[in-house]
């Protein structure tokens, strides 16, 4: 069985000769192949080359056209800074009053400098692996891609004081976002990631008229386009989970604060996938292999026939390549 079999079986909740590894690896896999994450951000090539490399050497399940927050921001036309070795910074939010959402130009996926990167990267994968692994693409959420237009504090605020703005800002984000996922399950990308970390401050009032909605349009755009949707909310969801098994997402994420349990009997009432969610820093980073054995184990065995191995959120930069080999250890014998 190869990854992508395994993928489509575990999606469907059929037998499997392993669970499959749906880590994100980011920082970590460049720094892998000891390239600065400055040509990690901005060179489709070092992105894939790092990729690769994490199917090859840890038996990663999926290749992932994933990077950082600001591709589409970028392209909207925020100033991104890019440290040559450390994480890229939108110091100066683009949309500083109301009035600047009137001259807001929607950006091209085929010709915006860093979307139309991440197609060339999808194209890649798939003369290389296309088949036999599964290419993940990503788009962030609306509400996130409204946060990094107008700045997290300015939103929060304005969700409040200026509902009516919030809700033209998310219409012009929503479609940028749609047409990137369309571009890339066309290039190749046959899961489209949707992180909407910012979602996830929210209360269920407010996700249910600024987020949930809006996620529902992306992933019936993708699932239009013969992709799976995959839902990735950083942070304290449990408040979520109803309305996140509603989003159209057809695996979902859910971070380490998360009762994983609750969570998989909540996605398997939709007949769901769930992914995670181990702790990151203190399980993977900090712990011993005998450490992620035990933790990858005891999430397959809470999240049932439909999980998928990861940690909660993205593999540390710093993670000892001991415990990730921990985690591919433990899913060869894992029988759940």
């Amino acid at each position: 069985m190869n990854a992508y079999e395994r993928f489509r079986a575990r999606l469907s909740g059929e037998p499997v000769d392993r669970p499959p590894n749906f880590d994100i690896l980011m920082t970590f896999a460049a720094r892998y192949i000891r390239q600065p994450l400055r040509a990690y951000y901005q060179d489709w090539r070092v992105l894939c080359a790092a990729n690769l490399a994490m199917i090859e050497d840890f038996d990663i399940d999926l290749v992932q056209a994933i990077s950082d927050p600001f591709r589409e921001t970028a392209d909207f036309g925020a100033e991104i800074e890019f440290p040559d070795d450390d994480l890229p910074l939108s110091l100066v939010p683009l949309l500083q009053d109301y009035d600047d959402l009137r001259t807001l130009s929607a950006p091209d996926p085929g010709t915006g400098r860093r979307m139309s990167d991440r197609l060339a990267a999808i194209r890649h994968f798939r003369e290389q692996v296309g088949g036999q692994v599964p290419i993940m693409g990503w788009v962030e959420g609306a509400f996130a891609q409204a946060a990094d237009l107008r700045g997290i504090q300015s939103l929060m605020t304005d969700t409040v004081e200026a509902p009516s703005f919030v809700i033209d800002l998310l219409e012009r984000c929503v479609e940028v976002e749609i047409a990137f996922a369309r571009a890339q399950v066309e290039a190749g990308a046959d899961i489209i990631g949707l992180g909407d970390a910012a979602a996830s401050l929210i209360s269920p009032k407010m996700y249910a008229r600024f987020a949930l909605p809006y996620q529902q349009r992306i992933f019936a755009a993708i699932r239009e386009a013969g992709a799976v949707g995959r839902l990735h909310i950083c942070g304290q969801t449990s408040h979520l989970l109803e309305m996140m098994a509603a989003s159209g997402a057809a695996l979902i994420d859910v971070d380490w604060m998360v009762d994983f349990a609750r969570a998989a009997r909540c996605f398997a009432e939709r007949g769901l996938a769930i992914c995670g969610n181990f702790d990151p820093v203190a399980v993977m980073l900090q712990g011993t292999p005998d450490t992620v054995r035990a933790a990858t184990r005891a999430c397959l065995a809470a999240g049932g026939p439909r999980a998928f191995s990861a940690a909660g959120c993205e593999i540390p930069l710093a993670t000892p390549h001991a415990n990730l080999l921990a985690q591919a250890q433990a899913l060869k014998v894992q029988t759940v």
